[in-house]
């Protein structure tokens, strides 16, 4: 045997001595680059075969060949080897037990305030109405002076409220959004404005520092209290899903003139529902309109209390409890 002959059986040897030992595919693939590439271990050795005879060279030609073929044939062994170890290895880390239970993902829920708002926001637009927004940080005018409330009135003792260090303060109802809208919108109106509102109410089970209304105005000529009483009317029949006795009892507020409480007997009582009355001529002369021509009324009601009817719910301050064994029942 010649020395390249020895030198190739060598190399052979410590090939595949190398790639049984290979501990990963690209392992392998370095050891193909180091041994079969053009400037690997086997070219190096036919490097020398420019010193042998021509009757040598043939002979040395097809030893290299067959070093070449093994050391290829155990390189696609092991690759495949590996690639069949990397497919169980994945078969095994993303099996599926298809007898498990599957993972649940409860349902979400729409808050009960959230809701309410809803229906009865849903209940005006199909009587005509268009949803009015306003800030929920407000001035004294929009929030008192521009309804017919100035600084020395009683009417603002049961409406104190949060004031701002800059004179500003946390409105009171959603009226004020009434104020915005006229200014900026010429008769006819008709708008429905629900929203955040604060008070400095002591927390119990009925009333809250924070709360939501909903309030409708709507402002155009020859408009009369039979036109409210009839809004109010088609309004609470759709609401409780029934027509129920309805009573309009006379009541006081700063911005309507003349005003009621609505009452309706749910479950064999009066239970008091909202305020209405028709807009007072001196609110529609801050907006700039002619009381001679336009007419209007409003009403409000608290989110809150129209949910707990409807609901049967005893206590306003499961609302805010965030309590989801209470909340899952909505």
């Amino acid at each position: 045997m010649s020395e390249l002959e020895q030198q190739l059986a060598t190399l052979q040897a410590t090939a595949q001595d190398a790639i049984a030992q290979a501990p990963t595919l690209e392992a392998l693939e370095q050891l193909r680059v180091n041994y079969l590439g053009k400037k690997g271990e086997v070219s190096k050795i036919l490097g020398g075969m420019g010193k042998l005879s021509a009757e040598e060279r043939p002979a040395i030609g097809a030893a290299a060949n067959v070093v070449k073929d093994a050391i290829q044939a155990q390189l696609d062994r092991a690759k495949t080897d590996f690639q069949a170890a990397q497919i169980q290895a994945q078969l095994a880390a993303e099996t599926i037990d298809v007898t498990m239970p599957g993972v649940y993902y409860p349902q979400g829920r729409i808050h009960p305030i959230n809701s309410t708002i809803d229906r009865m926001v849903d209940i005006f637009v199909g009587m005509g109405y268009t949803v009015a927004t306003g800030p929920e940080m407000e001035t004294d005018y929009y929030n008192f002076e521009a309804l017919n409330t100035p600084p020395d009135h009683p009417a603002r003792d049961m409406q104190d409220t949060f004031y701002l260090p800059d004179g500003n303060l946390l409105r009171t109802h959603t009226s004020s959004v009434q104020i915005h809208y006229m200014e900026e919108n010429e008769p006819p109106i008709r708008i429905i404005s629900p929203g955040r509102c604060y008070r400095r109410d002591t927390v119990d089970a009925t009333h809250s520092a924070v709360f939501h209304q909903i309030e409708i105005l709507a402002i155009a000529p020859d408009l009369t209290f039979t036109d409210l009483k009839g809004t109010i009317k088609e309004f609470l029949t759709q609401a409780f899903g029934m027509e129920l006795p309805i009573r309009f009892r006379a009541s006081y507020f700063p911005f309507t003139e003349p005003s009621a409480e609505v009452d309706v007997q749910w479950q064999g009582r009066w239970l008091e529902i909202m305020g209405c009355g028709m807009v007072d001529p001196n609110v529609l002369t801050k907006v700039g309109h002619d009381p001679e021509v336009y007419s209007g009324f409003a009403a409000g009601f608290g989110v809150e209390r129209l949910a707990m009817v409807l609901h049967q719910i005893d206590d306003i301050r499961k609302l805010y409890g965030s309590d989801l064994r209470f909340l899952k029942q909505f």
